[in-house]
């Protein structure tokens, strides 16, 4: 799939020298750059979303109990 994007001049040039400074190709550069955004604001929800359960029911665990509640020990 291809997807155009409308940039300055002043954009292009920096994200081409950046790509360059990389050793990457523009088209991966903004590939790994847009998911990495979309893995980041996933894992930010993700995140938001246990510690509010956390807040409701704030009980932890040492690593001794979960190992012995696994059967590890």
């Amino acid at each position: 799939m291809s997807i155009s994007v409308r940039l300055s001049k002043a954009e292009a040039d920096i994200i081409k020298k950046y790509a360059e400074l990389k050793g990457m190709t523009v088209s991966d550069l903004v590939r790994r750059s847009v998911l990495e955004r979309i893995e980041d604001e996933h894992d930010l929800a993700a995140y938001h979303k246990a510690m509010a359960a956390f807040k409701k029911d704030p009980v932890t665990y040492t690593l001794h109990e979960v190992e012995k509640e696994l059967g590890l020990q």
